[in-house]
């Protein structure tokens, strides 16, 4: 008899290939059962609510894990963090759930968030977890823009080429762009995301700021369907995977 965890989870992307396991390095996902498989000693496969790329971090990333040892969600948390470490991974919270809960298809949203610093100093105690861009930015003008891409649209422009997703049509609720100092944040949610949805918009918004384009260029460039018309996608150092909802007992969301 098997028991079902929800874990979520926070981690410093820098170090691995992304969440998937991969032939060319390590994953985040791999590194958690690894850390599973020391405490308990059973393999397991660590089922996540989103595969975030190559340098990308989370604060809220959830996933979901069969273990058949008798145990308890407390127990599991701090057993598997001893067992990650030193790797720049900790499990937040573990809680148990039914077996019907699943990270990836339960979800009902996704909430993203970028984070530009946008100054000429180096970046130092930001390196790796932040976007330094020299050139001033209009974060007003960006928020605008933004405005184009929320809401039912076929994301074409704003598509990796190797995107796995059945269809490039999204619901975008939300991408609002703040300025706080020299930080610029990009928070978008939706219930799901295209490969590189995030760092394409970040990277266009990014264009808009410097004055290289205008809402009406983001706008004609979604309307295109013209991979071509994006901006320079931004570096993974930035992006941000900080919560999923669920409803119900195992959810967050009202």
């Amino acid at each position: 008899m098997t028991t079902r965890y929800k874990l979520t989870i926070e981690y410093f992307g820098a170090p691995f290939v992304g969440w998937q396991e991969q032939a060319n390095g390590r994953g985040v996902q791999q590194v958690i059962a690894e850390a599973i498989h020391a405490f308990c000693g059973e393999r397991v496969q660590v089922f996540g609510a989103g595969r975030t790329d190559a340098g990308v971090h989370a604060t809220g990333q959830v996933a979901h894990v069969d273990i058949a040892r008798d145990t308890d969600a407390n127990t599991v948390r701090e057993a598997v963090n001893h067992h990650l470490k030193p790797d720049p991974i900790a499990i937040m919270a573990a809680e148990d759930v039914s077996a019907d809960f699943d990270a990836r298809f339960s979800a009902t949203k996704r909430h993203y968030l970028y984070r530009i610093i946008n100054r000429r100093a180096p970046l130092t105690v930001e390196r790796g977890r932040a976007w330094q861009v020299a050139v001033p930015l209009d974060a007003t003008a960006m928020h605008d823009a933004a405005q184009v891409l929320v809401g039912r649209h076929d994301f074409t422009t704003f598509r990796a080429a190797q995107c796995q997703a059945a269809s490039p049509v999204k619901t975008l609720d939300a991408l609002d762009v703040a300025r706080d100092g020299d930080l610029i944040t990009i928070r978008a949610r939706a219930r799901s995301f295209l490969h590189n949805q995030i760092r394409s918009f970040a990277g266009t918004l990014k264009a808009v700021g410097e004055g290289r384009m205008t809402a009406q260029d983001v706008k004609d460039a979604l309307e295109a369907c013209d991979r071509a018309l994006c901006g320079a996608v931004a570096p993974p150092d930035g992006l941000y995977l900080t919560r999923v909802d669920y409803k119900g007992p195992a959810g967050n969301d009202a």
